[in-house]
């Protein structure tokens, strides 16, 4: 019955979002403002759905006693970045007997997710509207005093998410700049989907990353990729703080901001919360040819879907 509520809950916040992300921040007036709402809010449960549905249909394929996910809503607050959702989970409610029946629960949550999340940015991306569209909700977006003493906020470029805007578009559409790709919910959500499927890939203690390189190489070398990936994250989030006050990197005399605060405060979440290390199971097997490829395979989708600076927030 809980999992029913959020699942509702979340749908309405959601649907929220998408309308605040599709109308420059107005609340909703009208039945077809709350339509406006509807592509952001269920391409986002769609993904969020398939990433715990991997998760839940693998548990349930080895006998592994799994709940149904739990939905989690986030309220609308003034000032706040908002999604309408900080994601879902599923609860194991049985041991898991060995790394093999691990690794498949771990691995088939964030590669179902990264699908559903690259279905949706295709479909945005070989679906853009026209500038009318954009020009609907910043009239003045071709001015040249445009954002001039507002906050600006940008999301942070991924290998994904480049190598798509540059193989499913061309030089005659209106591409969206990344400052303004939260107001094309397709667009919007499959950005969401890589960056929370990166956050989960990360090989830190019970995260998916985790499970899966523990259950690929044991718990030694998971303990070193752990704590190579924590000091990393720190790394990261300490550039963030340089970020702020303008820090940035120059490749090939072109700048770039390196770093994200957030990521100094998802390391802490996962020191206290989630922890470094992966808690023993009952038998360590081989995996075997397959599951090694498939493992490969999802860091290879870490890789391409990791934003180093995922939100940049400037005065212009």
């Amino acid at each position: 019955m809980i999992q029913l509520v959020l699942f509702v809950a979340t749908c309405f916040t959601t649907t929220l979002a998408g309308v605040e992300w599709t109308s420059g921040g107005v609340q909703p007036g009208g039945e077809s403002s709350w339509l406006n709402g509807l592509p952001y809010s269920l391409s986002i449960m769609f993904v969020l759905s398939c990433h715990e549905f991997g998760h839940y249909f693998a548990a349930r394929y080895h006998g592994v006693s799994a709940t149904l996910p739990y939905y989690i809503p986030i309220p609308s607050l003034p000032g706040f970045l908002n999604f309408g959702t900080m994601g879902a989970v599923i609860r194991t409610r049985s041991p898991i007997a060995d790394n093999k029946v691990m690794f498949d629960i771990g691995v088939y949550g964030p590669i179902a997710g990264f699908i559903a999340s690259l279905a949706i940015l295709i479909y945005g991306y070989t679906h853009l509207p026209p500038i009318d569209y954009l020009l609907a909700i910043h009239p003045d977006y071709f001015s040249p005093t445009y954002g001039q003493g507002f906050l600006s906020l940008e999301f942070g470029d991924t290998l994904l998410f480049a190598f798509l805007r540059t193989a499913l578009t061309d030089s005659n559409q209106f591409i969206p700049p990344m400052s303004e790709v939260y107001h094309y919910p397709y667009l919007c959500v499959g950005w969401f989907g890589l960056f929370i499927t990166a956050m989960n890939m990360i090989p830190v203690g019970q995260l998916d990353g985790g499970h899966i390189i523990y259950s690929m190489f044991g718990p030694v070398v998971h303990r070193r990729i752990a704590r190579l990936s924590m000091c990393l994250l720190i790394c990261l989030g300490i550039l963030g703080v340089g970020q702020i006050f303008g820090f940035s990197v120059t490749v090939s005399g072109s700048a770039f901001r390196v770093g994200w605060l957030g990521w100094a405060f998802w390391a802490l979440i996962l020191w206290v919360v989630i922890k470094v290390q992966h808690p023993p199971v009952e038998e360590f097997k081989p995996l075997g040819g397959r599951r090694m490829c498939l493992g490969y395979a999802s860091l290879i989708i870490l890789l391409l879907s990791f934003p180093p600076s995922p939100f940049i927030a400037t005065v212009q």
